[in-house]
């Protein structure tokens, strides 16, 4: 990797030394690093003009692609901080963002204008070409501000990590040996620019001369799709959470067999790693190429804190979620309720320090100040809010969120310990436990459990998990009921959406009989919705309406389409809907599939 003291001086040497390599591909449009340096530059230009430079914070509202790139190069060209606004994001979360933040400058283009408040000062600026500007480019260097990301608040409000250059650049730095990348590789942008997740696919992609690939929606919510982009990209660096992996793992087995041969790395971070999930991966491709590595991170220390390469060794112990050793230049204390360091085998809480330790909240000095705070030695610690413990050998087992801690009837109970024991269950891929609070004080445990590909969704498998917890649980840590979900659906972040998991098991399930073949003939919309509501456990979703919108999930998708394909002796894909999936859409299908005679034998 080129060195240098800021991103956009390190992407530019990039940029010089080979402007007709790709940079960045988004559907049919790809852009060189050359092309793409020259937009920043027209941006930087307007933006000094509107008295940008440094210190100053700049809003990106784009959606992913070339243009949301160049929007982050010519700001930090320009010497200002980009704030990420996620174009999908709630009109009210977007006007607090700019509100609290206090931009005056945003960067959009076209119809995402209209997602902006007109009540915020916003000048809204294009990366249109300028007349060339004599005066020398702002000098930034490693300590000042890159980025501002908003991440969830304990007290419902957001709050923006400060995170400056040298913090993103030493990361790079310091992982090369763990994830040796050049510019051969081929990164994926699965995330939203908006999730810290993004910071490592897009600048481990351009700080390396490589080429990033965008995941287009349609891919991110149809796993096959993606399988099928990794090969036809051949994408070498793959990052996801491990709730998308999982999905990404059952498509994939369910699919024809055939392996990634470009595929180098699947990075795993975000959330806590199952390490069971990753069986039937292993089975079939092995651990070796891609390596599967689990990273532990924190959006205030800058992505990535810990990494664990995971081996098929690993799947021996099942309900532990190794997160390994910390990057060479950061240190973990792991700290009682007092602040004592604890010692190995004993769960503490997760602190770090060194260079990857962003700056602060931005306005929050009180909050800045509890949660980055400076030991006497004068070395300045985050505390995480998260558990491990250390081993003997000193790597670090994730134990989870100290503050997801639940208390139920007078017991402190740590889900991941409950989780560990339903996932340990040869039928299940994964495992989650929270509460339910039936009123009155009420409160019991209950558990949403995957089963694994090729495992059967029964209530003999509920039943089964609920004696094994009998069997190696005490009676306050034993889930009062356990579901068995298709998917645990997933947040824009790519993280495990509780409320939507609640809605699906507390609805009533409706009469999921799919009308005979006697009485379907010309009635494909029919028979599809009874499918479809079958499966989802649940009724009530108009015939126009998006399925994803409705909070389908990509796995639920796929079922619905094999189904479908079953039921009717058709070969769909999901690719048949273009981007439409509605019942409406569904049942056209059906309908030109069978006058086309795309019927397999039966």
């Amino acid at each position: 990797m080129v060195l240098g003291d800021s991103l956009h001086e390190i992407f530019q040497a990039r940029a010089i030394h080979d402007p007709d390599r790709i940079a960045v591909v988004a559907g049919d449009e790809a852009i060189t690093y050359g092309g793409l340096r020259e937009r920043a530059e027209h941006l930087a230009l307007r933006l000094r003009a509107a008295g940008i430079g440094p210190g100053s914070f700049v809003g990106l509202c784009l959606e992913p692609g070339p243009d949301l790139v160049a929007g982050m190069l010519g700001i930090l060209s320009a010497g200002g901080a980009y704030v990420p606004i996620d174009p999908a994001y709630p009109a009210t979360r977007i006007e607090y963002l700019l509100r609290d933040s206090a931009v005056t400058t945003t960067v959009t283009a076209g119809a995402l204008r209209d997602r902006l408040p007109s009540s915020a000062a916003v000048e809204l600026v294009d990366a249109a070409p300028q007349q060339p500007d004599a005066s020398p480019a702002p000098a930034v260097g490693r300590s000042d501000l890159a980025y501002v990301i908003y991440t969830s608040g304990s007290t419902g409000e957001p709050k923006g990590v400060m995170v400056e250059h040298g913090n993103v650049i030493r990361l790079f730095e310091q992982l090369a040996p763990v994830v040796s990348c050049d510019e051969r590789d081929v990164w994926t942008m699965f995330h939203s620019g908006s999730f810290d997740f993004s910071v490592w696919e897009i600048w481990g992609a351009l700080l390396h001369g490589g080429r990033l690939v965008v995941v287009p929606a349609g891919a991110r919510r149809a796993p096959a799709r993606l399988l099928t982009l990794l090969r036809e990209q051949r994408v070498t660096v793959l990052s996801q959470t491990p709730s998308a992996f999982r999905q990404l793992i059952a498509a994939d087995a369910a699919g024809a067999a055939g392996g990634f041969p470009d595929l180098r790395y699947v990075v795993l971070g975000g959330e806590r790693l199952d390490v069971a999930m990753l069986r039937p991966w292993i089975a079939r491709h092995g651990d070796d190429r891609p390596e599967l590595i689990n990273m532990y991170g924190i959006t205030e220390t800058t992505v990535h804190v810990t990494h664990r390469r995971i081996r098929s060794a690993d799947l021996a112990d099942p309900g532990v979620s190794p997160i390994g050793v910390p990057i060479a230049d950061l240190r973990i204390r792991l700290c009682d309720e007092t602040g004592a360091v604890v010692p190995d085998g004993v769960p503490g809480d997760i602190e770090v320090a060194g260079p990857g330790v962003a700056r602060g909240y931005l306005g929050r000095p009180q909050l800045t100040a509890e949660r980055f705070v400076t030991d006497p030695e004068g070395v300045r610690w985050y505390r995480s809010g998260d558990r491990a413990v250390r081993r003997a050998d000193g790597e670090l087992v994730y134990l989870g969120r100290s503050d997801d801690q639940l208390k139920v009837s007078g017991y402190r109970i740590e889900p991941g310990e409950v989780e560990a024991v339903l996932a340990a269950h040869p039928a299940v891929s994964g495992a989650l436990v929270t509460t339910r609070d039936h009123g009155d004080g009420d409160v019991r445990l209950v558990a949403y459990v995957v089963p694994a590909p090729g495992a059967e969704r029964s209530g003999s498998l509920a039943a089964e998990l609920t004696g094994l917890a009998a069997e190696r649980l005490p009676a306050h840590l034993r889930p009062s009921a356990v579901h068995v979900v298709d998917e645990v659906p997933l947040t824009p972040q790519g993280k495990a959406d509780h409320e939507a998991l609640w809605a699906m098991t507390s609805r009533a399930a409706t009469d999921s009989r799919v009308p005979d073949a006697a009485g379907d003939t010309g009635y494909p919309l029919v028979v599809v919705t009874a499918i479809v509501e079958e499966i989802l456990g649940r009724g009530g979703l108009r015939a126009d309406e998006d399925l994803f919108d409705a909070r389908v999930t990509s796995l639920a998708f796929v079922r619905i389409i094999a189904a479908i394909n079953e039921r009717f002796g058709l070969s769909l894909t999901g690719a048949e809907l273009d981007g439409s999936a509605t019942l409406e859409t569904l049942a056209a299908c059906v309908t030109a599939g069978s006058n086309e005679g795309v019927r397999v034998a039966v």
